[in-house]
């Protein structure tokens, strides 16, 4: 597994269409979920994309977004996801540890705050996150509120 984490600037072009695709394919298409997938914020001077290829294909993506972008007082990680080809193999596990440790590595700010699917709960449970809202919709699909505070 090759394992990448870089800014914006850092990109290949082939690097990121690829992620962007993968984004796509998933949430827009597969998820029928319609939103604005490009929000500037892919770009900000501090966003870290995290993703890994195998075998020159993309598997998995997240990335992670200073405070004061998505949190005013929070660190977040989101867009995290699995090609449909590697769901259920753990990659998605190892994936959130190398986020989780990449922005407690580039960030002071040691605490990270999510929003994620409600059905996914138990599955960022597992990584120490603890629900700290209701559940609320975001683009049609329910979420919760998340924290990790290290």
């Amino acid at each position: 597994m090759d394992w990448q984490i870089k800014s914006f600037g850092q990109l290949t072009t082939d690097e990121l269409y690829d992620f962007l695709k993968l984004r796509i394919d998933v949430f827009v298409v597969e998820q029928t979920c319609y939103y604005p997938d490009l929000d500037e914020l892919d770009r900000h001077p501090q966003t870290l994309h995290v993703f890994c290829y195998e075998n020159g294909k993309i598997l998995g993506y997240l990335r992670i977004l200073p405070k004061g972008t998505t949190y005013e007082q929070y660190n977040s990680i989101g867009r995290v996801i699995i090609a449909e080809s590697a769901r259920g193999t753990g990659l998605g596990h190892e994936l959130v540890r190398v986020g989780i440790n990449a922005c407690q590595t580039h960030f002071s700010e040691k605490t990270i705050k999510i929003s994620a699917q409600q059905h996914l709960s138990n599955f960022y449970q597992q990584h120490q996150f603890k629900q700290v809202t209701e559940m609320y919709l975001e683009d049609g699909i329910p979420h919760i509120g998340m924290l990790l505070d290290k």
